[in-house]
């Protein structure tokens, strides 16, 4: 049989994880943004290097491109700091209702 610990711990336990919901999730995805943006920069420095491989050009045209394949790790690192943020305000939030809660089923009355 189980002990009333043990059942309180399994309630807390199973609580956590409703509350902590898609939270990992999220947090993945918010480590993903740079790694993403990062490889939209790298293809788009292939098709820089590819097209001055194959038409020539000069310093100018190939600043452009170079300019336009940074974008995506600018946006990435956007995505990462402003989800980063949300994601530490959000798992705050996620902590203080456990605890919460463990304080209100391990009350004594």
């Amino acid at each position: 049989s189980w002990s009333a610990h043990q059942i309180r711990d399994g309630i807390i336990s199973e609580a956590s994880d409703r509350i902590t919901g898609s939270l990992p999730l999220i947090q993945t995805c918010v480590a993903l943004c740079p790694l993403l943006g990062l490889l939209g920069t790298v293809t788009g420095m292939i098709s820089v290097f590819d097209a001055l491989a194959t038409q020539g050009g000069n310093a100018r045209s190939m600043a452009a491109g170079v300019s336009q394949a940074t974008i995506p790790t600018m946006s990435g690192m956007i995505a990462s700091i402003s989800g980063l943020l949300g994601a530490t305000l959000i798992k705050r939030k996620v902590d203080f209702e456990v605890e919460l809660f463990e304080d209100h089923l391990t009350m004594d009355h």
